[in-house]
This record gives C-alpha cells, structure tokens and sequence, in this order.
C-alpha cells in the first residue's frame, strides 16, 4: 500500500494529461452524489482500502468484477443479482470473479446513511477505480448515476464475455458489440498487470497445444516450465500472477512482458504474437510497452468509455440489497 501512495504525484500528472483525452459524452455525471450521499466516496474508498490490506489481490477482483459487469446488460450490477440464472454462475464468472462481499458491506453502510439513493452499479464503478488506484494505478473522476438492472442474463455472460481461449479477431468482435474498439482492447487488457489467474485458463497452452507443438511456441520455455511444475496433478484451480514481474503494481509491465513472450493467457499473447495480434494490435503493444504514461491516459479514457455502455432492458432502480430487486 505504501508503494500506492508513493506514486500519487505521478497518478495526479498522468491525469491532468488525460483530461483532455477522455472524449467521452455522457448523461452521467461526476458530482451525482455530491449532496445525495456526501460520504459515498469515503464509504467506498474506506472499504476497498481494507479489503486490498487484507489481500492486495482484491484491487484487481474488483476491477474485473466492473468489466465483466458492463459488458453484459451493461453498467447495471446485473452480475451482483442471485439465483441460479444469474450471471455470477456463468462460466466465465463461475469460481472466478470475486469482490461480492466487498460490495455488499459498501452497500450496508450507505443503506444506513444514504437509504435507497446509491445504486449498486455505481458501487462496483467506484470501487474498480480504486482498486486500480490503490495498486499505484492512474485516477479519474468515475461518471455516476446508474441504475440497477432489474434481470440477470446468464446467457449473455456465457456468450458475450471475452475468453482467454479466443482469437483476436474474436476478442475484438466482442468489443465492438458493446460499442468498444480495437484501442480499447488492448488498453482494458492491460489490466492484467494486476491480478492472478487459473490454471484451468492457461493450461491449454502447456501440453498438446498442436498437431506439432506439445507447447504454445509463443510461451517462453521457462516460463512454461514453471507453470507445468504449477499445475501438475491440480484441479485447474492453482493461481499465479497474470505479470510475473510486478504481480500487484499497476504499470505497463505487463505490455513489456508480451513483447518476450511472457504473457500468461493465450488472449494476452495474441495481442503481440498471433497473426491477428500482428495485424490489428502489436503496435499498440509496442506503444505501451514504451510509455506507461500513455497507456494511463488511455486506460483511464477506455474505462470511462467501458463505464458508459447503457443499461439495457426494463427500465432500472435503486437496489436495496446489491443481491435481489426490490
């Protein structure tokens, strides 16, 4: 945590360059709980404080639990709804995205400050932001004033959701469909400078990868090595971290391990080494890997860009218990 705090000079510069960048029009606003709920953004940054003391992973859960949030229904905590049909037992979500409990205690207390004002949706946009700066990350001013979604969508996370197995092209379809583009998924992708992933999303690259190729030839050998030792004789749920080299620190390090072929999931690779990867993103990558400053500005564009996709379906409302409508 003290690392955190020792780059905010540098956080607070990324964002006055990126200011200018961000583009983004909207009908949410910065100040929408200014005199609603005046204790919402300590609320929250008290919160995930404490949960990344406790364990520096959840900075990353909770920003993936936002991606994967908007990209179904959009921005609308529908991946907070319970029930057997909901999106948090999808198979991307399933035994993978974490953070719930995090923001059900955010969501208690301001209940009991702020009753029935905070929308669950702008709890987990918030708390993302915080995890990503607490990590050392860049800030931005998070839009707020979402709605909550009234139905999950189990489906549309099992087929909408970008896997780490997908080509590319895919990947990129994917993003379009929600209005994101091919900037925007090499940027968002660079979350995984953060956080830490399963075996059972990478293990496809460490044995009978190919007719001719036991390994992903685009996976450094001792790094393959490594992750065989890890996963041997596991249940697929064994974990390391998505950046070797700087597991909890948000940086560009994750770009430079692409470019020697370090990068952990087969998604995170082909942006560099595969023939889609080649044609449409490795600059960017290259971009990146030179100018973290850049890859602030951007990432800090794409998120509020990501945090813009509408809510989609009934109409929306003010959730008293992030777990169940009204």
């Amino acid at each position: 945590m003290e690392h955190a705090y020792s780059r905010l000079l540098l956080v607070f510069s990324v964002l006055a360059l990126c200011l200018g960048n961000q583009g983004v029009r909207c009908q949410l606003t910065s100040d929408f709980y200014d005199e609603k709920c005046p204790l919402f953004y300590t609320i929250v940054q008290q919160h995930v404080f404490a949960a990344m003391r406790a364990e520096m992973r959840m900075g990353a859960s909770l920003l993936r639990l936002h991606f994967h949030d908007c990209f179904v229904n959009g921005c609308d905590g529908s991946i907070l709804l319970d029930g057997s049909d909901g999106e948090k037992f999808a198979q991307p979500n399933l035994n993978s995205v974490r953070g719930y409990e995090v923001i059900d205690e955010i969501k208690t207390d301001l209940e009991r400050v702020c009753p029935e004002v905070v929308s669950c949706a702008d709890i987990v946009a918030l708390a993302a932001s915080y995890g990503v700066l607490f990590s050392g990350g860049p800030y931005w001013d998070v839009l707020l004033g979402r709605k909550d979604g009234l139905v999950a969508n189990q489906s549309g996370a099992d087929n909408g959701l970008p896997a780490p197995f997908e080509p590319i092209d895919s990947i990129i379809q994917k993003f379009n469909a929600v209005g994101l583009n091919t900037t925007d998924v090499v940027v968002l992708s660079g979350a995984h400078t953060i956080g830490r992933a399963r075996c059972a999303l990478f293990s496809n690259r460490l044995s009978n990868f190919s007719a001719t190729d036991s390994v992903d030839p685009t996976l450094d050998a001792s790094l393959a090595d490594s992750l065989q030792s890890l996963c041997a004789g596991g249940d697929g749920n064994q974990t390391t971290a998505l950046d070797l080299s700087s597991a909890d620190v948000f940086d560009n390090n994750y770009y430079q391990n692409l470019l020697v072929s370090k990068g952990l999931l087969s998604s995170d690779q082909g942006l560099f080494s595969s023939p889609e990867g080649i044609a449409n993103t490795k600059d960017l990558v290259k971009t990146y890997s030179d100018n973290g400053y850049q890859f602030f500005c951007h990432f800090v564009g794409s998120m509020i860009k990501m945090g813009n996709i509408p809510l989609m379906g009934p109409e929306g409302e003010i959730r008293k218990n992030c777990r169940v409508v009204n």
